[in-house]
């Protein structure tokens, strides 16, 4: 499974911008997608994550209520609503892709991963 990360870039505090991880698969169904994020000099942690069929999600508490995650399977893309963004937002996102039922928040449980997108918010 491949997978690429787009949609990065810089806005400002407050601002919006959506994500995108393509898949390159013959389906993307099976898969278990999450996002994660690494800033400067920090661990990568998870920011959300997607079931199967795009009937569970899950957030990091830092990021609940502001992103939204959703997949379109016909397209094999997982998208990542980003609004009310902060500055603390600012980081590299990557997307990850794991082969089981369930949504992990642990970098270790996912086996593909794409190659990030920049996000820059300015305060």
């Amino acid at each position: 499974v491949q997978l690429q990360a787009s949609g990065g870039g810089s806005v400002q505090a407050g601002g919006s911008l959506r994500l995108s991880c393509a898949a390159s698969v013959r389906t993307i169904s099976p898969y278990v997608v999450g996002w994660f994020r690494q800033a400067p000099g920090k661990e990568r942690e998870f920011v959300a994550g997607i079931s199967r069929s795009g009937g569970s999600t899950y957030y990091a508490d830092s990021v609940k209520g502001r992103f939204t995650i959703s997949r379109d399977n016909a397209k094999k893309t997982v998208y990542l609503q980003m609004t009310s963004l902060k500055p603390e937002d600012t980081a590299v996102y990557f997307c990850a892709a794991r082969d089981s039922s369930t949504i992990q928040i642990l970098t270790r449980e996912y086996a593909y991963w794409g190659q990030g997108t920049l996000v820059t918010v300015s305060s």
